[in-house]
């Protein structure tokens, strides 16, 4: 038996991208299978070799169905992965969703590009294409929740509820007799639809390979800003833009939107939800509350089932483009939902290149805005931002609201790695942006006293 190691191909030094390999001997296992998102030298890493040839990769573990977590999936199967890959049930679904999404986006971007003749590829080039995710998801192997699955030599993996999004697990991999613990990225327990996290499974690990997205920081409590936004927007005539993320951020956003409507909080006025793979997520979600799932919260399943908690009934689902083009420039109040969550691609651009440069309107962003994104620029105040090779004025109001987060915080994910009953040997720290990993590594080790460090990309290290 050779050596049992783990290389750190992704998610090291920066918050996307997460891609971790397990080796030993000739078997080798990868734990999420992410796209580089953000800044366009971490973009570009997505064309870089992976640092393992694919053909050679015998299975992947999906934590959950974020792009950074999956989206580099159908690249992997592009050049010779041909291995099962292992996930929950609705993170199969969705995955299937968001990376066929991906690859229509990166298709007609490319097409836009050569048309307008703004890409420094020539021709421009998408990452994959539809016939390569047709090709991956065809692998997929939907596993159910605290089952314990062989998924190559010597390898069993038990995905347990992380209450992030639907389908979301943390993942307990045996690997030659290591036992290792990967968080994914980690819910939090005031999710308004899923259940809590569970607890970390008995026992020791010899590793926790932990996210650390705000691992400097604490959520503040729900404020009022959000809906204090919308009506000073509504006042003064204009409409409200939220980029979300198609998956979660959506449902979470139309729960408190509903909430608000009821409670006399906020004005009725439409509520348009703008993104194909966001309302195939929200009949996911549904199905999920409508089946009694148990990653759902009991009393949504009691209060809601069979009834929609996503409509205050003024809720318009945009399907088709033409669809979409009716809330262009919108002339009376209201409210559009769209993706991505970031800004950098999908129907939300074309509403902030028309609604950004009107003092009227009003941008709130739900999210983390990772370094190098349109959601970033926008929160550290730029005057204009470029899109589809044009700078747009930025006269809108701007608006970040933390508190929608579904991201453990840094007390949350040290509360939840309590929850061990035996301190793990080690614990890598990765998914932060540089600087917040290192953080969030020192005061796992002092709160936990257990040696803790934030690998670097492309690092491997012998377990």
């Amino acid at each position: 038996m050779g050596e049992i190691a783990i290389e750190f191909l992704g998610a090291a030094g920066t918050v996307t991208g997460s891609r971790f390999l397990l080796t030993c001997g000739e078997i080798k296992v990868l734990v999420d299978c992410g796209m580089f998102q953000g800044l366009k030298e971490l973009r570009l890493k997505n064309w870089n070799p992976l640092g393992v040839d694919p053909a050679t990769i015998d299975a992947v573990v999906i934590t959950h169905a974020h792009l950074d977590h999956s989206g580099y999936l159908p690249k992997l199967a592009k050049d010779g992965f041909a291995g099962k890959v292992y996930l929950t049930e609705y993170t199969a679904k969705l995955v299937d969703v968001i990376l066929r999404d991906s690859a229509r986006i990166q298709t007609e971007d490319a097409k836009y590009a050569a048309k307008k003749g703004f890409s420094k590829h020539n021709p421009p080039q998408a990452l994959y294409e539809e016939q390569d995710v047709e090709k991956v998801v065809q692998e997929f192997v939907p596993t159910d929740f605290e089952v314990r699955t062989q998924v190559a030599e010597q390898t069993f993996v038990t995905f347990r509820p992380s209450g992030h999004i639907l389908g979301a697990a943390f993942v307990e991999v045996e690997f030659f007799g290591k036992r290792l613990l990967f968080t994914g990225d980690m819910g939090r327990n005031e999710h308004p639809l899923l259940a809590p996290p569970a607890d970390i499974p008995a026992g020791q690990f010899d590793a926790i390979v932990t996210e650390s997205t705000y691992g400097d920081r604490e959520h503040v409590a729900v404020t009022t800003n959000f809906e204090d936004a919308i009506n000073r927007t509504v006042q003064r005539g204009g409409s409200i833009l939220i980029p979300a993320f198609a998956v979660d951020r959506t449902e979470v956003i139309l729960v408190r939107l509903r909430e608000l409507v009821e409670q006399n909080l906020i004005p009725k006025i439409p509520v348009y939800a703008d993104s194909p793979m966001a309302l195939k997520a929200l009949d996911f979600y549904r199905e999920a509350i409508d089946h009694d799932s148990p990653e759902i919260r009991n009393e949504i399943v009691s209060t809601w089932k069979g009834r929609d908690p996503f409509d205050a009934g003024y809720l318009h689902e945009l399907h088709t483009v033409d669809e979409s083009k009716t809330v262009n420039n919108p002339t009376s109040p209201c409210i559009i939902i769209s993706a991505s969550g970031m800004g950098t691609g999908g129907r939300v651009v074309h509403h902030l290149r028309d609604m950004l440069p009107n003092a009227k309107h009003t941008v709130i962003l739900v999210g983390y805005q990772a370094m190098g994104t349109r959601g970033r620029r926008l929160v550290d105040g730029a005057e204009e931002v470029k899109m589809h090779g044009e700078m747009v004025a930025v006269k809108a109001s701007i608006e970040q609201i933390q508190s929608f987060s579904v991201h453990a915080d840094a007390n949350e994910l040290i509360a939840w790695m309590k929850t061990s009953s035996v301190k793990p040997k080690q614990v890598f720290v990765v998914h932060g942006e540089a600087g917040v990993a290192e953080s969030f590594a020192e005061r796992v080790h002092n709160d936990l006293d257990v040696p803790s460090k934030a690998p670097s990309l492309g690092e491997r290290i012998v377990l």
